[in-house]
């Protein structure tokens, strides 16, 4: 992967940002994000924000590099700290943990003033994202599902706005561990995903059909057992 050719997941993410918009990627690592859609003319101004010293110097060295210091600037400091209100309007956060990105975003809701648009590519636990959106105001307006070196990986894109438009009240709870769209979609990757995740809770169920009957175990199962039943109404 480089600055031209990005990752199969990280060019998704960048076809979500809007052309023209000022852009801040928190966790931005090597850069590579955010040098890519502004050396393409995409956007005029990001900034890649880390909060690690040695990716922090790595971002700074590749912005060098590509002589983009005037439009792209590398800060440190921990997640949303390094921008201020309307300085952007698009976010993009890719590579964590759902709850993490989930949690960044809380940290800086009052650095979210004037952001559009919110692209967050969670590693694993989409659904923290989700119910973080719903609980904020900000509405999915579009999912993505992916395969890349065996690893499949979600993006949520959002913007402000009633977060109910984008699910089935009807089936809200499997819309929220599964997304409303991919729901719909049911992609390969989609498919794959959950087929695992099943075989993986059937693993854990059985495991605790053995173990002691305690009212923590009868929740985990009865949880499981929730789960199980969504992902089979959805997969067919």
């Amino acid at each position: 992967m480089n600055i031209d050719k990005l990752s199969h997941r990280l060019q998704a993410v960048a076809e979500y940002i809007p052309e023209g918009s000022r852009m801040a990627d928190i966790g931005s690592d090597h850069a590579y994000l955010p040098c890519h859609v502004v050396k393409k003319g995409l956007v005029p101004f990001a900034i890649a924000g880390e909060v690690v010293e040695g990716p922090f110097q790595s971002a700074k060295k590749q912005v060098e590099s590509e002589d983009l210091t005037d439009k792209i600037e590398v800060r440190k400091g921990d997640g949303l700290a390094v921008i201020s209100p309307g300085e952007v309007d698009c976010i993009t956060i890719a590579g964590m943990g759902g709850a993490l990105i989930a949690s960044i975003l809380e940290q800086g809701l009052d650095k979210l003033e004037g952001v559009s648009r919110l692209i967050l590519q969670p590693n694993i636990s989409a659904q923290s994202i989700r119910v973080w959106l719903m609980d904020h105001e900000w509405k999915l307006v579009e999912e993505e599902i992916l395969e890349e070196d065996g690893k499949i990986y979600e993006i949520l894109v959002a913007e402000k706005g009633e977060p109910l438009q984008s699910y089935n009240q009807e089936k809200l709870q499997s819309e929220l561990l599964m997304g409303p769209f991919l729901s719909i979609k049911r992609t390969e990757p989609f498919v794959k995903k959950w087929k695992g995740e099943m075989n993986n809770w059937m693993r854990i169920l059985s495991k605790l059909e053995q173990a002691a009957d305690t009212e923590e175990n009868r929740q985990k199962k009865e949880e499981l057992h929730n789960k199980l039943r969504m992902i089979e109404e959805v997969l067919g």
